[in-house]
């Protein structure tokens, strides 16, 4: 079996919080990326960049948190 191919499985073997889940820790990923980025760059609306970065990260924690939180819940219902 390809990797590929192991991938899809495991993906199809994880619940749609699990996926969630997953989904909102790549996004925050991505946008500690592009904070990175912002901050190596130097431009006239460096502070604006940076606010709007700043809110994208947060926005994109707090979904992250809030996945994680449903998926907790997931667990604990199915361990009772």
């Amino acid at each position: 079996m390809t990797s590929s191919m192991n991938q899809q499985a495991a993906a199809s073997q994880k619940s749609r919080a699990e996926q969630e889940t997953e989904t909102e820790a790549n996004r925050l990923r991505e946008q500690v990326d592009a904070a990175l980025a912002i901050v190596a760059l130097r431009s006239p609306d460096e502070a604006d960049s940076l606010m709007m970065t700043a809110d994208r990260l947060e926005r994109a924690a707090r979904d992250l948190a809030d996945a994680l939180r449903q998926l907790a819940q997931q667990r604990k219902a199915a361990d009772e």
